[in-house]
């Protein structure tokens, strides 16, 4: 977790060598200037962010599942972390819809219904394909090397057989998109879309339906690289499309349960 912390000499007949000497030393002596209102928020600030980012990054990785209580006490203890501090960083979380606080019960990693994975999915596709079709329009060569960088990343992770890390990579792609494309409410609003992406695929991911081909991204890039805006519209729609039909958002038959089959011992 980072945390950011932070003479004058006066000589009327010193000589150069011995007032340099003076400036050398005088840091070891001098006491550290107290943070001053401003530095204090940038440091609070930075260990809300380390907080949050190690629990952003779990939920991403699939470490924190959908229903997972978070125990205030139990986070306290793990990052030193007061619990006010704690608290600001779950209703961070809640304004994201990545947690759900419930009175008199705490803080719980969100389960997004299948109706609210439709509406995610809806909106991810009227977004993304415009998204990456801009950028397809304005994209640099740096750019276009930086997204080959973060595939590569993907691919070793892969290899390794870091499923995780492969997940987190996967899903920040379409966050280095939406950076590049400079629309910083694009870029906030995936961020979140991405982020309860991944908590749907962990509560509706179908067992045995086809994995998105590891290839689409790549596919992607390259039409980023020759400009081609109406590929990389197609590329990303499909590749949306995808994700979405390897979970089986189905709608489950919620009636009154049969107690008389429950009880039966016939």
């Amino acid at each position: 977790m980072r945390n950011f912390c932070q003479h004058s000499l006066h000589s009327r007949s010193g000589t150069v060598p011995e007032m340099a000497t003076r400036r050398k030393k005088a840091p070891d002596i001098e006491p550290p200037a107290p943070q001053d209102g401003a530095d204090a928020t940038a440091t609070e600030a930075s260990v809300n962010e380390g907080i949050y980012q190690d629990l952003l990054n779990a939920i991403m990785e699939h470490r924190l599942l959908a229903g997972t209580k978070l125990v205030e006490e139990r986070l306290c203890e793990v990052t030193g972390a007061s619990r006010a501090r704690i608290r600001q960083v779950f209703a961070r979380l809640a304004h994201e819809k990545l947690v759900t606080l419930v009175p008199n019960r705490g803080a719980f990693i969100s389960s997004p219904s299948i109706e609210e994975a439709r509406q995610v999915f809806q909106a991810r596709r009227l977004v993304e394909p415009e998204l990456a079709g801009l950028l397809a329009t304005t994209a640099t060569s740096a750019q276009v090397r930086g997204l080959r960088r973060h595939i590569q990343q993907e691919d070793n992770a892969r290899a390794r057989g870091d499923r995780a890390a492969v997940i987190r990579l996967s899903g920040e792609f379409h966050i280095v998109l939406a950076e590049m494309a400079g629309n910083a409410i694009l870029e906030k609003l995936i961020r979140e879309m991405v982020s309860l992406t991944c908590l749907i695929i962990t509560l509706y991911d179908r067992p045995g339906a086809p994995a998105c081909p590891e290839d689409e991204h790549r596919m992607l890039v390259d039409a980023i690289e020759r400009h081609d805006a109406t590929q990389a519209q197609a590329i990303m729609a499909e590749h949306l499309e995808h994700i979405e039909g390897s979970l089986d958002l189905t709608a489950r038959e919620t009636g009154a349960p049969d107690f008389y089959s429950i009880f039966s011992k016939g």
